[in-house]
């Protein structure tokens, strides 16, 4: 375990020499150290830590692809009733920023003349 010092020193050394792998492990391995303590970073490793924080939290599971799948599915085969029970079961999961690229353009299009979403 290095000191907060040697931490700060290796990751912005990291960054410098491209080393993004390390960086990142780094990061991940002192994610709470580094929340509180972050303007000890340079500007490139912060700009990494917050595309890490930000990318991490609350990431898609498999489960969740399987329903995006399923909405997608019911939205080309435009099975409009098998789409409302899909999203009416799940709408948390739909309204989530991160849900939005991986549904296609007609379960956009369907969800948008709902005003399920907005675009």
């Amino acid at each position: 375990m290095l000191n907060q010092q040697e931490l700060f020193r290796s990751i912005n050394k990291c960054i410098d020499d491209f080393d993004f792998v390390s960086a990142r492990r780094y990061m991940e391995e002192n994610m709470e150290l580094l929340k509180e303590n972050k303007h000890h970073l340079r500007r490139n490793a912060r700009e990494l830590f917050n595309f890490l924080v930000n990318n991490t939290a609350d990431p898609i599971t498999r489960q969740e692809m399987n329903i995006i799948y399923s909405i997608n599915n019911y939205a080309s085969n435009f099975n409009i009733r098998g789409l409302k029970i899909m999203v009416k079961n799940n709408i948390d999961l739909v309204l989530r920023e991160k849900t939005m690229p991986y549904l296609n353009e007609d379960a956009k299009t369907i969800l948008e003349s709902m005003q399920v979403i907005n675009r």
